[in-house]
């Protein structure tokens, strides 16, 4: 579904890394992990073709990386959208489903089933109606992975797709998501800060950090040994129960959450 070669990419005069090849599997889940400014949400930027390499290739499902590919869904950061947005539930899911035609946006035979299906893959029927400035964080979320599910991707792009939602929201989003994986063996890459909610359906983890990166399973990457040998200062890895944190990572403070990609650094993960 994915492949990447000999992939660089800089931030001005900075590299942010370089020799990264990845292949991606039909139905493969890879989390992808590392502090702020490290690149993560800069190569999913440049799978979507909307941020070239600096060096290396890109191929989606055969052909090279470009704008508006159908074949992938990507699903951003939650975000609120303002309470006074003119727009219902079932127009924003609409807009995966006729977002890439040209002219306005006159419904099409189908339409109207294909949102309805899609509102109610995602656990949002009830609410389809309603504005969407009027929703929860957790409600909104799970229209931007309806509207990312529109074309039956084949890959799905993931950015911090659980920050700021609760546990039970962050449960509801990630079964969608891998629902969509063993149903119609899309890969997915989800970048995130905190591994845990999602680390029973990990394949592989790629962990970035100061210009290097480490890619394997997550028992693989998620030691003390590894971590300590990417940053380069000791990082330790504790279990609490049925949770991973990670202790020491130097540009974070412990048990508190790594910022975006463009944003300072808040914290490692927990």
């Amino acid at each position: 579904m994915l492949q990447i070669r000999g992939a660089a990419l800089n931030r001005g005069s900075r590299e942010l890394w370089a020799g990264l090849d990845l292949d991606v599997a039909p139905g493969e889940f890879i989390a992808v992990l590392g502090p702020s400014g490290s690149g993560k949400t800069t190569l999913l930027r440049s799978i979507l073709g909307l941020q070239p390499l600096s060096a290396g290739s890109i191929r989606v499902t055969g052909q090279p990386a470009r704008r508006g590919n159908r074949r992938i869904g990507y699903v951003p950061q939650q975000r609120p959208l303002p309470p006074d947005t003119s727009m219902r539930a079932r127009d924003l899911v609409a807009l995966g489903v006729r977002g890439s035609r040209f002219g306005p946006p006159i419904p099409r035979r189908g339409d109207r089933a294909r949102v309805d299906a899609l509102l109610a893959g995602v656990g949002a029927s009830h609410y389809a109606e309603r504005p969407v400035g009027l929703l929860s964080g957790g409600e909104q979320q799970r229209l931007r992975v309806g509207q990312a599910l529109a074309d039956q991707p084949a890959l799905l792009l993931c950015d911090e797709p659980l920050s700021n939602l609760d546990l039970a929201n962050q449960r509801g989003v990630t079964d969608i998501i891998e629902r969509q994986r063993r149903e119609h063996d899309a890969a997915v890459l989800f970048v995130t800060h905190d591994i845990n909610p999602i680390l029973s359906r990990v394949d592989r983890i790629l962990y970035i950090a100061g210009g290097r990166f480490v890619l394997g399973t997550p028992d693989e990457v998620l030691q003390s040994r590894v971590l300590t040998d990417l940053y380069g200062t000791p990082v330790f890895v504790l279990r609490a129960g049925d949770r991973l944190v990670v202790v020491g990572v130097p540009d974070a403070e412990p048990h508190h959450d790594h910022g975006d990609d463009d944003g300072p650094s808040q914290g490692g993960h927990a």
